[in-house]
């Protein structure tokens, strides 16, 4: 892959993880990259700085910068920042997420609600927050880091799957809307694999509502099936999905497939993908909107408004 070392990565949620991975590798590819994380002067701190750490070791572009995606005043500042100093946001990674998982009757609107805010509404605030200033230069990068379970379902796990399922459809309508202006849109769905956000897990606070699934719950059998995926190590190194993510911002723009499955775990359901994206376009042909299933990488099919387009309100 040529690099450019001027293009400007902005990626969420990587304090750990396939945020932090993806931050550190396409920094060492000669990206700009700005890692965001919340907090990064209490709970993150540390990670704050065994990031800045390593960028100064091996003198490479890659910044900490405070963002909670569940804020908009928040978003709108980090990206704002970002702007100032560089100009422009090539690629933005939306990579915040949170995992819930238990009976689904237990968890209470609001334990929904949060996990919505962080996978779902946090990539609305950030790509509203990024999109004006991508659409004016008719060039930009939209990567979602959806999952295995955006596309199916396990029991015990409705919140997260629900949400990954919103944002897979997020994604799909940013592709259609985006194409005119050169900007694409792509997702990414990894399998199951070893990061922290496994052990940051949640469970709903009804414990009683939960106990009367008692002898109904194979909650278990679900939980040996993520055990003894998590455990071979031919199937669960993140990197996998780090080198999926760089061979992506490498293609051409209007060459990115819209889905890319990562991992041993989800290769079988290559053929539903296949079969919805030709779905996708015979929806596209019947509203007479085919031109939008291919991304206008001249940049002149429309009027630039930039009265319309100086930023989020």
């Amino acid at each position: 892959m040529s690099v450019d070392e001027n293009r400007v990565v902005l990626i969420t949620g990587a304090s750990t993880g396939f945020g932090r991975l993806m931050a550190e590798a396409l920094a060492d590819e000669g990206f700009q990259v700005f890692a965001t994380m919340r907090d990064i002067a209490g709970r993150n701190a540390q990670n704050r700085a065994d990031i800045e750490a390593a960028a100064s070791n091996k003198n490479v572009a890659l910044h900490v910068m405070e963002m909670d995606v569940t804020s908009d005043s928040s978003v709108q500042a980090c990206v704002a920042g970002v702007l100032s100093r560089t100009g422009k946001i090539d690629v933005v990674i939306n990579n915040a997420g949170l995992v819930a998982n238990g009976v689904t009757e237990a968890f209470t609107a609001e334990e929904f609600r949060s996990v919505f805010e962080t996978n779902s509404f946090g990539v609305v605030r950030v790509n509203r927050a990024v999109l004006p200033a991508m659409r004016r230069r008719r060039s930009g990068l939209l990567v979602h880091i959806s999952s295995g379970a955006g596309r199916v379902v396990l029991p015990y796990s409705a919140p997260y799957c629900a949400s990954k399922f919103a944002l897979e459809a997020l994604a799909d309508t940013y592709r259609f809307e985006l194409a005119p202006f050169g900007v694409d849109s792509i997702i990414v769905e990894p399998g199951v694999f070893r990061t922290e956000i496994f052990q940051k897990s949640t469970q709903p606070a009804d414990t009683a509502r939960s106990a009367e699934y008692e002898g109904a719950n194979y909650r278990s059998r679900i939980d040996k099936g993520f055990e003894q995926a998590l455990n071979d190590p031919e199937a669960t190194d993140p990197a996998e999905v780090v080198r999926a993510v760089i061979r992506l911002i490498g293609m051409p723009a209007g060459q990115r497939p819209l889905r890319t499955l990562v991992g041993a775990a989800v290769q079988a359901m290559s053929p539903y993908n296949e079969l919805a994206e030709k779905y996708r376009a015979g929806l596209a042909r019947a509203f007479g909107i085919e031109n939008l299933l291919t991304l206008d990488t001249a940049g002149d099919s429309l009027p630039i408004r930039t009265d319309l387009a100086s930023g989020p309100s």
